[in-house]
């Protein structure tokens, strides 16, 4: 195949896919088999693979890959994204459609056209087109700026690459797309159970768990989570017009997005009432949580007359359903432990019926969230539930305080084993590896890659193991016997061979990816190398104090203590004995010795995406030529890198005056260039 064939094939097979996944994703109405599909994909690929000149951002190969960033950069709206006022009631629902008629200097009893549509309760985004052709996305942020989250809206499959081709609504120049990013009710059960198996914070409500999958600094996280788009209106539009919102939605649709769904045109105030009644006593058929309607003016030369505030548009409103929230009394809090020692508060109230459940537990999610509502046990307290979402508590009632309430304290100990705790960011942990109520999710930390590397050892065979009690700590797995695995379901004579073998494999391990394997909080794998190249000794480390590890570049004091009460508890010691009896052997990782390197000493920090190497890469590099490549700038920063999309890190480096280099000058400076 020549390359100006390869050309035309690989626009023909993009046109195809883009096709058949509005087709599979959008209509829910699939044309060809998912094995056709999968060939179309396969033959891209390939293609691009040997003519990797045509590869393009908008291909359908490229949705998911982006490295991780350090941090979200900015983008700034071409028009404000504009939030919208609400009309709690149908009477205030009658007001507005009363303004909106005396600023066009219509009678009371004109009849306005509508477009109403339902509210769903997402997040906001704006997906930017240039000649139909994917280019960025960003959140409402402020309204004027909002966080450039272009690498992970991409993996959105509702979200087209490239915009379908439509005699009708020919695809213009430019066009800012505005919608709403949803996570169905079912996904958002599904995300949550998972989390709770994994010993993780839970999202409260769909919102909340669409919002925070979509601004993750890892793109490839974002793409496991299930998301949906669903496209409302328009920002900026260069190269066409449109005369009604009715018509900006058909566009919409022809481009290939799914649009509100079921929307009415409403001919005067009182068809906008009927489906406001109607919507809010269907509001849990929706596979999406909805908390209202959006009612806009259809006529969008009216837009122009009406204005805007200088918040929100006086050509539009949100019609709100009556919430589901109620008052009760908050008269205890108990301790959850996840699987990885996260210690979760959760708030026992007298049972209200709230939304036709009784409920008589909330989330209350992590002590910081609760340092920052300020509720105390004795509160009266507002609860919230949306459809079958875990309820939680929105806010005290202050003013019903006696001065009886009391704090709710972080816990000292575990309230499963009893071990002390320590803090990670927003969460206590438990520093137990034993802790019954996390040696599952431990198991399965041990046994990856960056850990002990025991293939073959994942999540179900380690539940079976503590579930038989063949396992009551992580240093058991060590002790496994032949006879005692065959009797496993599943367990054959390979497959039991295969994983004591692996087992055996992992007793010679680098002292850091031992370090790592025990879970230390606040030890993820680059700390852990650290200390490796810090200390000679597993005991060497085990004796050192807080001062020890502080005068260490990069521990800060929050790792310091957690590493501290890890090895005192006792517990703690006698797993780790028990691990070396085993004939587990921590292997020592001195760092070498760099005679002359520009890095020597120095502490250098990455921001913005690097095109040679990878972050991880990077930094490794810094070690190797004996600098310390730190995560945050302060005075003690020598060097600032700078790749594409910088963040806040460099704006820090310019007001501290930092040294900052490109990429190309680093790649000088180590002799990469």
């Amino acid at each position: 195949m020549t390359r100006e064939e390869a050309k035309k094939r690989i626009e023909e097979l993009r046109e195809l896919i883009n096709y058949h996944n509005y087709r599979y994703y959008v209509l829910n109405d699939p044309v060809i088999s998912d094995a056709e599909y999968d060939e179309l994909m396969r033959e891209l690929k390939q293609l691009e693979e040997q003519f990797p000149e045509f590869i393009t951002p908008d291909s359908p190969t490229q949705r998911v890959g982006a490295p991780p960033r350090e941090e979200f950069g900015t983008i700034r709206h071409a028009l404000p994204m504009l939030s919208l006022e609400d009309a709690r009631n149908e009477q205030e629902i009658r007001d507005f459609d009363a303004r909106i008629k005396r600023a066009l200097g219509l009678p009371p009893d004109a009849r306005i056209e509508y477009v109403a549509e339902p509210k769903y309760d997402g997040t906001s985004l704006e997906i930017i087109y240039e000649n139909g052709r994917y280019r960025a996305a960003a959140t409402r942020g402020d309204g004027i700026t909002g966080e450039d989250v272009t690498p992970n809206a991409r993996t959105i499959r509702t979200i087209p690459l490239r915009l379908l081709k439509n005699d009708r609504f020919p695809i213009p120049e430019r066009v800012d797309v505005r919608g709403e990013v949803l996570m169905k009710k079912a996904d958002f059960e599904a995300l949550n159970r998972e989390r709770e198996k994994r010993g993780e914070p839970l999202f409260a409500n769909p919102r909340n768990a669409a919002a925070g999958s979509l601004r993750q600094l890892d793109p490839n996280i974002t793409a496991q989570r299930k998301l949906d788009f669903v496209a409302w209106g328009l920002g900026l539009v260069r190269g066409m017009e449109f005369r009604t919102q009715e018509e900006v939605l058909e566009a919409l649709s022809a481009w290939g997005f799914k649009t509100s769904q079921p929307r009415r045109l409403c001919r005067g105030i009182e068809e906008v009432l009927e489906y406001y009644r109607e919507m809010e006593e269907r509001r849990d058929d929706f596979e999406y949580e909805l908390d209202g309607i959006v009612v806009k003016v259809n006529d969008l030369s009216l837009w122009d007359r009406l204005g805007t505030t200088a918040r929100s548009p006086r050509y539009a409103f949100a019609g709100k359903f009556k919430p589901r929230e109620k008052t009760t009394r908050l008269i205890d809090v108990v301790y959850q432990v996840g699987r990885t020692g996260i210690i979760t508060p959760v708030a026992v109230l007298e049972p209200v019926e709230v939304g036709g459940v009784i409920v008589s537990r909330a989330t209350l999610h992590n002590f910081d969230e609760v340092r920052r509502k300020d509720i105390r046990i004795g509160d009266y307290v507002l609860v919230h539930r949306a459809g079958d979402v875990i309820p939680e508590i929105v806010k005290p009632i202050k003013e019903r305080r006696t001065g009886n309430e009391k704090p709710i304290e972080p816990p000292t100990h575990c309230p499963v084993c009893g071990a002390p705790t320590v803090r990670e960011g927003a969460y206590y942990k438990c520093v137990n590896i034993a802790c019954p109520a996390k040696l599952k999710g431990m198991l399965k930390h041990m046994a990856s890659r960056h850990a002990l590397d025991i293939e073959g050892l994942g999540e179900k065979i380690s539940q079976l193991l503590v579930d038989r009690g063949l396992v009551k700590d992580p240093a058991d797995l060590f002790y496994l016997k032949k006879e005692d695995l065959l009797r496993l379901p599943g367990f054959a004579e390979k497959s039991t061979q295969n994983l004591l073998d692996q087992i055996e494999k992992a007793k010679r391990i680098p002292l850091s990816r031992f370090l790592f394997a025990l879970g230390i909080p606040g030890v993820g794998s680059h700390t852990a190398k650290i200390l490796a190249q810090h200390f000679e000794t597993l005991d060497d480390l085990m004796k050192a104090s807080e001062t020890d590890l502080l005068s260490i570049p990069g521990i800060g004091p929050e790792t310091a203590r957690s590493i501290v009460t890890f090895f005192r508890e006792p517990r703690n010691r006698e797993v780790i004995q028990k691990f070396l009896k085993a004939g587990v052997t921590p292997l020592p990782e001195k760092r070498k010795e760099v005679k002359e390197s520009p890095l020597a000493g120095k502490t250098v920090v990455f921001t913005g995406a690097l095109k040679s190497m990878t972050r991880e890469e990077a930094q490794r590099l810094v070690e190797d030529l004996g600098g310390h490549a730190a995560s945050s700038v302060s005075r003690k920063t020598d060097f600032v890198v700078v790749g594409e999309n910088p963040g806040s890190k460099y704006q820090k480096a310019l007001q501290l005056g930092i040294k900052i280099l490109t990429e190309e000058e680093f790649l000088k400076l180590v002799g990469r260039a």
